[in-house]
């Protein structure tokens, strides 16, 4: 379950890298997934690196992820969940006044290490990278980085009405003759979910536990307008 955070600037050849990485350390034995920005900003990636951290397999987060903030919490969740990792800085990027503020990454910090720096053209360091996240053991767990308990207890209520709503939506939908492909509909909710099949009832509630306790590891009352959005983003990703 080894995690590859990527950081750097717009323009500096991140989505290349990751395709990079993606090759290289894939194979038979083991698949690479790329987690790339999307809508719903931090808390979704946070959430899908966290669903791909479940599994056997290599998890690359292909963003900018400018900030050390972003950076810290894909460190504790790497070590929540007892793998290797390492931070892969694309330096460069032409830059520009309507940028995002970018905090370089520092080896001082913990969670910024194991450090590699690319520039340009450079060949990745494949050899170390591999080093870093195959043959080095992960630090264990600590309470920093254990779910802490949540404080907010409306942000709870609120997490669990909406995901009971949005489940009770897609579940009507489907009972009401929606096919494959089509879309269903949560009113009051811009966002839609396109259902690849037939989903039950046991699956979707699966999947809301998974999304209620990623939610609540982070709760930010700014999230609440959002919480439908992201529960339906996070259903797409999971039903394949």
């Amino acid at each position: 379950m080894p995690l590859v955070v990527l950081c750097g600037r717009p323009g500096s050849g991140k989505s290349r890298r990751a395709a990079e990485l993606q090759a290289a350390l894939g194979g038979p034995e083991r698949q690479a997934h790329v987690v790339a920005e999307a809508e719903g900003g931090r808390s979704a990636l946070r959430a899908e690196v966290e669903r791909r951290l479940s599994r056997r397999d290599v998890v690359i987060v292909d963003a900018g992820n400018e900030l050390r903030s972003i950076r810290y919490e894909l460190y504790c969740a790497a070590r929540q969940a007892g793998t290797a990792r390492c931070l892969l800085h694309c330096a460069g990027g032409p830059g520009g006044p309507d940028e995002p503020p970018f905090e370089a990454p520092d080896p001082q910090n913990r969670w910024d290490r194991p450090l590699f720096t690319v520039h340009g053209e450079e060949p990745l360091p494949l050899d170390a990278i591999r080093a870093a996240l195959f043959d080095s053991a992960p630090p264990p767990p600590h309470r920093a980085t254990r779910t802490q308990p949540l404080q907010s207890s409306s942000f709870l209520h609120q997490l669990d009405r909406v995901t009971q709503e949005v489940l009770a939506a897609v579940m009507d939908a489907q009972r009401s003759g929606v096919q494959p492909g089509e879309m269903v509909r949560v009113p009051g909710v811009t966002e839609g979910l396109v259902l690849s099949r037939p989903v039950s009832m046991a699956e979707l509630s699966r999947l809301r536990r998974q999304f209620i306790s990623y939610t609540k590891m982070q709760p930010r009352d700014e999230n609440l307008p959002q919480l439908a959005g992201m529960f339906l983003q996070y259903l797409s990703r999971s039903i394949q």
